[in-house]
Order: structure tokens, then sequence, then C-alpha cells
């Protein structure tokens, strides 16, 4: 199952870059030998500054045909990573080929895109600066991959 993070605005390069490249990294190696992968990040702008509406409609531009869609979004369910683990699992059991992850602009994502997907996500009920989310999400998707493979996991 490929996955692809669709996200609002560019990531320049930076300690946030140079994490999301290695955790995306590392999935991609964990994550080759169970069906999960390649990862990709997809990032649109609106460089006219329309608003909400033209980044909802530059991510479903970008979204792969037929993909799950799952937004990060501050009123979607938290989840531990072991659950969110399942989750990919379960999606690519159901011969799911694409996943696409979407993060929202600054104002968060068009609620007519968030009305469309499948399933969201919440990192919690604070909000996140965007390149901190790439990052943590990335980190949860090798995290998700060394528990399907049945790595340790470290619970506190």
């Amino acid at each position: 199952m490929r996955i692809s993070i669709c996200a609002v605005g560019r990531l320049r390069a930076g300690p946030e870059k140079t994490l999301l490249d290695d955790y995306l990294t590392r999935f991609d190696r964990t994550g080759r030998a169970l069906g999960l992968g390649p990862a990709r990040v997809i990032e649109v702008e609106d460089k006219k500054n329309a608003g909400m509406g033209a980044e909802g409609a530059l991510l479903r531009k970008a979204l792969p045909k037929g993909a799950v869609i799952c937004t990060l979004d501050e009123r979607g369910r938290v989840m531990s990573s072991p659950d969110f683990a399942k989750k990919l699992g379960g999606w690519r059991e159901a011969g799911r080929q694409d996943l696409a992850l979407i993060i929202g602009g600054a104002d968060g994502i068009d609620p007519n895109l968030r009305d469309e997907a499948d399933f969201s996500i919440s990192f919690g009920s604070m909000v996140w600066p965007h390149m901190l989310v790439r990052v943590m999400l990335a980190e949860q998707m090798y995290r998700a991959a060394t528990i399907l493979s049945g790595g340790p996991y470290h619970r506190v």
C-alpha cells in the first residue's frame, strides 16, 4: 500500500526536513516486506492565498485515485501507536492500494474535504505546527511498520 502525505505548504531544508526524511526512509525499509510503502510527500501551495477552499481543491487534485483519505485534524480520533498500526494493517489487508494522509494549512482542512475523508486522526486537542505534524506522522508510520513486523513497542 503506497502512502502519500499530502500537505499544504513547503517544508524547507532544516532539522524538521532532516527528521522527516529519516523517518520516511526507515518506514520504507521496514514497511517494504510488509506491503507498506513507498511513502512520499506531496506538497501543495495556494500561491494566491485564496483560503481553505482553494487549499482543499489543490489537495483533492493531489490525491491518488481511489486512495483511502485520512485527515490529520484535532477533531479526529486519538489513537495509540498499536491502534494506528492496526488501522494501517487493516487497510492493507483490505487490498487498498493507496492511502493519502492529509495535513491542512494554517487554518486547517477545508470542511468539505474533511467530510469526504474515510477516517480522521488527531495528535491531541492541541494544535501543532504543520512541519512538526509531518515529522510526528512519519515517526508513527515507522513505528506502525515496526509494530506490524513484530518489533518491540515501548509503552509508557
